[in-house]
Parts: structure tokens; C-alpha cells; sequence
């Protein structure tokens, strides 16, 4: 099944449902507190990065957040959580909602873009191993799971460590 998704910036309608997708798509509630604790933390949070993809029949069905970290100071984002409600996964729903938070990142003048996750999954997007650029994260993590994604390769992009918000707890 194709469906051509609508993607939207989020709304203060739509925290309740955000949360309920989270935690229809993960087996604990951690992403969904982690949201709401990046939701608060001024110095992480960024207006118009958090994302959904509208169900066909109304609600959302998938969700993309990007929120502000830091490559040995410099300003990066970190891509995550991601979550699809599980009647509408792998139908396009998630990489709706990724695409339209890159676009936005893009467009709010970003450059770099990071995330821990599948390595199957990001290149789609066109991450790379983020040792490529030297940067790394504050934990150990096999090398293909951390990606970086770069949007004008001109432009310097920082090298070193990741300082993710307190909220992610690392």
C-alpha cells in the first residue's frame, strides 16, 4: 500500500496523540517521557523540529523530532525519537515525517544532523557513519549505528564529541 502522507509541524492539539504514538510504537514509555522532557528544556527544544505525519482517516500516525546538541560546542541536532503508530509502519509514514523535520532544519539554516539508530534504516536520508566526519558519541556504539548527516559539505562541520541534552540522560 502507497500512501502519500501529509506532514505537519506539530501543534499544542497534538501532544496527547504524539505520546500515544510513542508508546503504541515502543515497548516502554522512555521515548515518550524523553519527548516530553526535551519538550521543556528550553535550551534543547526548537520551535517547528518536532514533526508528525498525518493518518489517512485523521490523527497521526507518525512522528520525527530533531532537538539541539552540541559537537565539542558547536551546534549540531540530534535526530530522535522517531515513532510510527504500529498499524502504519513500513508504509512511509516515519520517513515522511524525517524528511519534513530535515527540510525544516534546512530551511532554519542547520547544518548537521545526527542519530543513533539502524544502520539500514538512516542512509535512506543520507547519513553516514559519523566517524567519517570524527565525530563521536559520549558512549561506545559500534561505528555503523551513529550517523551524521550534512546538508552543505562547504560549510566546516565540528569535530568531537556529542553533548546530547541532560534529558537524554548520557
Amino acid at each position: 500500500m502507497t500512501t502519500s502522507w501529509s506532514t505537519r509541524p506539530e501543534t499544542a492539539a497534538d501532544l496527547a496523540e504524539i505520546r500515544a504514538v510513542n508508546l503504541a510504537a515502543f515497548p516502554t514509555p522512555l521515548e515518550a517521557d524523553l519527548i516530553e522532557s526535551l519538550r521543556a528544556d528550553q535550551e534543547a527544544w526548537i520551535p517547528g523540529l518536532s514533526w508528525v505525519a498525518e493518518a489517512p482517516g485523521g490523527g497521526i500516525a507518525g512522528y520525527a523530532l530533531l532537538t539541539r546538541c552540541h559537537v565539542d560546542g558547536a551546534p549540531a541536532l540530534a535526530l530522535g525519537p522517531c515513532a510510527v503508530r504500529p498499524e502504519y509502519q513500513r508504509q512511509g509514514a516515519g520517513s515522511a515525517a524525517i524528511e519534513a523535520g530535515l527540510r525544516a532544519a534546512r530551511e532554519l539554516g542547520e547544518n548537521l544532523v545526527l542519530v543513533l539508530g539502524h544502520a539500514e534504516y538512516y542512509p535512506r536520508f543520507g547519513f553516514t557513519p559519523a566517524s567519517g566526519y570524527a565525530i563521536r558519541p559520549p558512549f561506545d556504539v559500534e561505528d555503523k549505528y551513529m550517523m551524521a548527516l550534512v546538508f552543505d559539505s562547504t560549510l566546516p562541520v565540528p569535530a568531537g564529541t556529542i553533548r546530547y541534552p541532560a534529558a537524554f540522560g548520557v
